[in-house]
């Protein structure tokens, strides 16, 4: 296929309501061998000994290094229009180390 070919092409993504609903997380598990990420979305409820994980996403290393550039390029862009995102203090969530995600 030709590089002008490649460029007039469009993917055309829809998203059905119950995804469009989404799915709020506050900490993230990931996780990796050779071959894959894996990305686990937990929401954990003050008080709460347990914690569901509410959605997990796997991808190839290759897509996931361009993820993260995607979420560093966002970031940005989001700090220039509404400050710094302060960070909390990994002491505030017992029990989480913080190579393993920290809520936001």
């Amino acid at each position: 296929m030709d590089s002008k070919k490649q460029a007039s092409q469009q993917i055309q993504i829809h998203v059905n309501e119950k995804v469009a609903d989404g799915e709020y997380a506050n900490l993230a598990i990931i996780t990796h061998s050779a071959a894959e990420f894996v990305m686990d979305f937990v929401r954990v409820m003050p008080g709460s000994p347990k914690a569901n994980v509410q959605s997990r996403v796997i991808m190839t290393p290759s897509h996931t290094k361009a993820l993260l550039h995607a979420l560093e390029q966002n970031v940005t862009k989001y700090e220039a229009e509404h400050g710094e995102i302060k960070m909390p203090d990994p002491m505030g969530f017992p029990g989480i180390k913080p190579e393993q995600g920290m809520p936001n």
